[in-house]
């Protein structure tokens, strides 16, 4: 599906004037040069490009003209890609790249491939400079740039760099200017400082980049974004390698002006996308409280994720009230042995409090298990299982297998413990492939490759647990193409996908 974003201001060098002068006096049709957006990710159910709808923005307060082209909902891009060709022509295209794979050790779907056919068919059909972004670009820029033949990136955020690049496009001299431009030199790829972006300012948002109603149509929810960075620091965390280690907040009052937009779009369900919607807490009681203070309170729906510390009853409360229908927590064990080891700050008491403080005040929540991690044992898995089936969360999310990313401290760990042919806690690509760039799974050695019949086994008849399967079943906890998930979609359902498959087997 093709968008388009009316604007009539542009930057046009003086060649590409001459260029354009040259076309009119030979009759030819020419487009104004434009900035085109490209979504790749065809996964189902379709997930909203949140990134593109503020890069847009700020590359209009810029005076670019933007297309954007949504490859989400059709399954031959080339298509869409010919249409665009025949009718225009570009000055840059911005490739967003969400996701480098699905994180699950039992599918280890590598999603790159698929993503570089899409941008060689593109080079096929244009001369324009091809930028790659986004936070899964952002995981191993110079590694994903050399795998695409790609010259170009932007690590981290896009809605100042990306339009201050534009204004030195054809002047190389000046590109280590620009924060966090990646982009190949003679001695290889140089990765320019980062600079975060000033999130406290009101933007003038209005979400129409992207087509938002049919995202919410077939993939259940709209997307907000309250804040960025983590300041965490789990052992294979990307957040903060991505996002940022500082945490920047959003005004409330222009959080809720996004939300009050949307749901002028038809769109009442939610997710707020930050790492850790309660971090810091006054930030998220302040969103909630605006949230009722709009009146927007049962009118609209939201889900997000959160963290067991802190979490009060004064927070359940208002998040209750605020409309929120699901909180997914990540807690990885109810194990404090493996909970230390994963560098977590928190304990297993916090964990029954917090499971505690949910059903006290009728909110629905999961606890998001990541089972395997080092120093994992048949006795920490037994500690986890039973405590949850303890404290009987509304669902239990079950991963097991920790993808490893390069730049965690999980990576740096095991490329210390020597060479990763002979590591007997890996999995995966293993062999060429020291960069982590395909896709290498940690399981503790001590557990092996048979954890999850074990965990199975451990989990019983238990329906709350939602267990890792390439089947097509309604406890299937993986998204990734999820037949399941998008079937109830269609059919009407609405929020977290985990919650969506919670109401889909309560109601089958």
């Amino acid at each position: 599906m093709i968008q388009f974003v009316k604007k009539n201001l542009l930057f046009l060098t003086p060649e590409m004037t001459s260029t354009i002068m040259k076309k009119v006096v030979r009759g030819e049709k020419m487009s104004a040069k434009k900035i085109l957006l490209i979504n790749p990710n065809q996964l189902k159910p379709v997930v909203c490009p949140i990134a593109l709808d503020y890069l847009t923005l700020s590359l209009k307060e810029k005076g670019y003209a933007v297309d954007v082209l949504d490859l989400a909902f059709s399954s031959n891009f080339k298509t869409l890609v010919n249409d665009y060709f025949e009718k225009n022509s570009c000055q840059a295209i911005g490739v967003t790249i969400r996701n480098v794979d699905d994180s699950f050790w039992i599918s280890q779907d590598f999603f790159l491939p698929r993503i570089k056919e899409i941008t060689d068919y593109i080079k096929s059909r244009t001369d324009a400079p091809i930028i790659l972004g986004g936070s899964g670009f952002s995981v191993m820029p110079e590694r994903i740039l050399k795998f695409f033949e790609l010259d170009l990136g932007i690590y981290g955020e896009g809605e100042d760099s990306f339009p201050s690049f534009l204004e030195v496009i054809r002047e190389e001299r000046r590109y280590s200017s620009i924060p966090g431009l990646v982009y190949k030199t003679q001695g290889g790829f140089r990765r320019n400082p980062t600079k975060n972006v000033d999130l406290s300012r009101t933007l003038r948002l209005t979400r129409d980049a992207i087509d938002n109603e049919r995202y919410f149509q077939e993939g259940g929810m709209g997307a907000i974004e309250t804040k960025r960075g983590c300041s965490k620091t789990c052992i294979y965390c990307l957040d903060p390698l991505c996002k940022g280690r500082k945490v920047r907040l959003r005004q409330s009052r222009g959080v809720v002006d996004e939300i009050e937009i949307m749901f002028g779009k038809g769109i009442n369900y939610f997710h707020f996308c930050d790492s850790e919607f309660n971090l810091p807490y006054h930030h998220a009681k302040a969103i909630c409280e605006e949230i009722i203070k709009r009146g927007l309170a049962g009118r609209i729906f939201w889900y997000t994720y959160a963290s067991p510390t802190p979490f009060t009853p004064e927070l359940a409360s208002l998040m209750k009230t605020s409309g929120c229908e699901g909180v997914d927590f990540g807690v990885d064990s109810g194990s404090n042995e493996m909970l230390k080891r994963l560098d977590r700050d928190f304990t297993s008491h916090d964990l029954v409090r917090t499971a505690k403080i949910c059903h006290q005040h009728g909110l629905t929540f999961m606890y998001d298990l990541l089972l395997g991690g080092p120093g994992e044992t048949n006795y920490t898995l037994k500690e986890t299982v039973g405590l949850m089936k303890k404290i009987k969360p509304s669902r239990v999310g079950v991963a097991t297998g920790i993808r490893i990313y390069p730049g965690t401290r999980l990576s740096e760990m095991v490329l210390r413990e020597g060479s990763l042919e002979n590591n007997k806690n890996l999995y995966g690509k293993i062999k060429e492939n020291a960069d982590f760039f395909e896709p290498i799974f940690y399981v503790s050695s001590l557990v092996g490759e048979k954890i999850l019949p074990f965990v199975a086994t451990l989990v019983g008849g238990d329906e709350r647990f939602f267990l890792p399967t390439t089947q097509e079943v309604d406890d299937n906890y993986n998204y990734n193409d999820n037949s399941i998930l998008a079937d109830a979609i269609k059919k009407g359902y609405r929020g977290a996908f985990w919650d969506i498959l919670r109401r889909v087997h309560e109601n089958r």
